[in-house]
C-alpha cells in the first residue's frame, strides 16, 4: 500500500514537472543564436495591451546628433505609449570603437535590442556570427516586401538582418564659375571617367603654387578605384567569391590616375597629398581643384560660407562610369551602389516586435530631425535637401544636386551576397598596391599580379 502511494505521489510529481517545462520553453524562439532560421514573430512573450515593455536603442551619436534622436524617440514614445525606449551612445562620434564595445556586450550575453550598425558589411558580419534576429516574419506579419521599401536589405541566404536607415550617396562636386569659363556644360547621367579626365584637362588654371588643378583625389579606397566602390556591390571580391582584382576597371583607373598626374597635370600628385596631409574640402573650396569625388555629407558644406568661405556656386554631377572598355565583370548595367547605415535587432532581444516597431518607425518617419537621407524609398528628400542647404540657396546648383541623386535614370544596387567579414585585408592589399604603382615604376600587369596572388591567399585563408 505505501509503495502504491509512493508511486501515485511520483506520477503526480512528474506531471507538474512536465508542465512547467513546458511553460518555461513558450519562449524558445527567441534563443535562436544560428542566424540559419527565421524566428517566429509569434514567439515574442505576449504582453498585454496595458503592459509597458522598455527596449534600448544602440548607437554611436555624437553631441549635435544625440538631440535629435531623443526628439525621435520622444515621437515614438508618444504614439506607442506602452514602449518606452532607453537611448544608449556606446561611444560618442565613433563608429569602429562602438561596433568593438557592441561585440563585447554581445559576447557577455546581455540582451541587446535595437542596435544602429554604420555599414553593410558591419551587418553582414554579426548576422554571420548568429548575432542578430532574422526579420522576416516581422516583415511579413506587416505585408511588407523589403525590396520594396529600403534600397540595400542586408542578407544571409534567405534571411534578412539589417533595416536600412540612412543612405549616403556619391557624387561629383564641381566649381561652376570654372565650368562656365571653360564652356562646358554640367554633367548628367551617363558620362564617364574618361570624359572626366578631358574635363579635368580643361578645367587646369595656371601655374604653380597658385595653379588650380583640373580635379584632385584623397587618400582613401574610394578614390584608388572608383568603379570597384561605386558600380559594382562588393569592392573587394566577385559575386562567386573570388578577387575581383583580377578586374579590368583596376588596371583602367590606376593607369587613369597616373596619366591625369604625370601626362595631363590635372591631378595633384599623390605623394604630395601624402606629405602634406591635405585637406579635400579645403583643396575645393580654396580653388585648389575644380573637381571633386565625394559624397552627400557634404552637401551643406557649400552654403557654410563661415567655415569655408568662397565666392563659386557649386554644381554637381553623378559619378562618371566606366567606359565600355572597362566595364567591370560583376557590372549591372550603370546601377549605383549606395552604403548607408542600418537598424537591425539583437539575437537575444526579449522585446523583438517592439524593437521591429521602432525600427519602421525611425526608418520611415518623416521629421525636422532628420538630418541624413533616408533608406526608405518612398521618402521625400525635397524637405531635407532644403533643411541642408539652409539659407544660402544661392551658392547651389540645385537642379544638379537634385539630378545627381534622383534622376530618373539613376538606380541603385542591391546588397552583395558576398560575406567578407575580413575586408581590411584586402583594402591594405590595394592601399599598398596603388602606393607602389603610383610612386613606383612597376608596371600595371606586374602589380595587378600581385594584388589578385596575395587577395586569393587572404580569401583562402579566411574562408576554409
Amino acid at each position: 500500500m505505501k509503495k502504491r502511494s509512493a508511486m501515485l505521489l511520483l506520477s503526480i510529481m512528474l506531471a507538474i514537472v512536465t508542465v512547467l517545462s513546458a511553460c518555461g520553453n513558450s519562449d524558445s524562439g527567441n534563443s535562436n543564436k544560428g542566424g540559419s532560421a527565421s524566428p517566429n514573430a509569434s514567439s515574442d512573450k505576449k504582453a498585454p495591451s496595458d503592459e509597458k515593455v522598455t527596449i534600448k536603442y544602440y548607437n554611436w551619436d555624437n553631441e549635435s546628433t544625440s538631440p535629435n534622436t531623443r526628439a525621435l524617440l520622444d515621437q515614438f514614445e508618444k504614439e506607442n505609449p506602452n514602449i518606452k525606449v532607453e537611448h544608449i551612445v556606446l561611444v560618442p562620434g565613433n563608429s569602429v570603437e562602438m561596433l568593438k564595445k557592441l561585440d563585447f556586450l554581445i559576447s557577455s550575453g546581455e540582451a541587446i535590442d535595437v542596435i544602429g550598425v554604420p555599414s553593410l558589411d558591419a551587418v553582414i558580419e554579426r548576422a554571420s556570427r548568429g548575432a542578430l534576429a532574422p526579420l522576416n516574419d516581422y516583415y511579413k506579419a506587416e505585408g511588407l516586401v523589403p525590396e520594396d521599401e529600403y534600397f540595400v536589405n542586408p542578407k544571409i541566404d534567405d534571411n534578412y538582418y539589417g533595416m536600412q536607415n540612412t543612405t549616403s550617396y556619391q557624387f561629383i562636386l564641381m566649381n561652376k564659375n570654372a565650368l562656365d569659363e571653360a564652356g562646358l556644360p554640367v554633367p548628367t547621367y551617363g558620362w564617364t571617367w574618361d570624359d572626366f579626365r578631358e574635363y579635368a584637362k580643361k578645367l587646369n588654371k595656371g601655374e604653380g603654387v597658385d595653379k588650380r588643378y583640373g580635379s584632385y583625389f584623397h587618400t582613401w579606397e574610394l578614390y584608388m578605384n572608383p568603379p570597384a566602390q561605386t558600380v559594382v556591390r562588393n569592392p573587394f571580391r566577385y559575386e562567386d567569391g573570388t578577387t575581383n582584382y583580377s578586374d579590368p576597371t583596376y588596371k583602367y583607373f590606376f593607369q587613369l590616375r597616373k596619366d591625369m598626374e604625370a601626362v595631363d597635370k590635372s591631378a595633384k600628385p599623390y605623394a604630395d597629398v601624402l606629405a602634406a596631409k591635405l585637406n579635400y574640402r579645403t583643396e575645393f573650396f580654396n580653388e585648389d581643384a575644380a573637381m571633386i569625388l565625394s559624397g552627400s555629407w557634404m552637401v551643406p558644406d557649400p552654403g557654410n560660407l563661415e567655415q569655408y568661405p568662397h565666392d563659386f556656386v557649386t554644381a554637381f554631377a553623378p559619378v562618371p562610369l566606366p567606359p565600355a572598355s572597362a566595364e567591370p565583370k560583376d557590372y549591372e548595367g550603370g546601377k549605383y551602389f549606395v552604403g548607408g547605415s542600418h537598424l537591425a535587432i539583437g539575437a537575444t532581444s526579449k522585446n523583438k516586435e517592439a524593437s521591429f516597431k521602432l525600427m519602421r518607425f525611425l526608418t520611415t518617419v518623416e521629421s525636422e530631425f532628420k538630418t541624413e537621407f533616408s533608406g526608405w524609398k518612398k521618402s521625400d528628400p525635397k524637405p531635407l535637401i532644403d533643411r541642408l542647404i539652409g539659407g544660402n540657396a544661392k551658392m547651389y546648383d540645385v537642379d544638379s544636386l537634385k539630378n545627381s541623386l534622383f534622376s530618373d535614370k539613376i538606380e541603385y544596387l542591391e546588397a552583395s551576397q558576398v560575406v567578407t567579414t575580413f575586408g581590411s585585408q584586402l583594402a591594405k592589399v590595394q592601399a599598398d598596391s596603388f602606393s607602389k604603382f603610383m610612386l613606383g615604376n612597376e608596371s600595371i600587369d606586374d602589380i595587378q599580379k600581385q594584388m589578385v596572388d596575395e587577395a586569393t591567399k587572404i580569401i583562402k585563408e579566411n574562408t576554409k
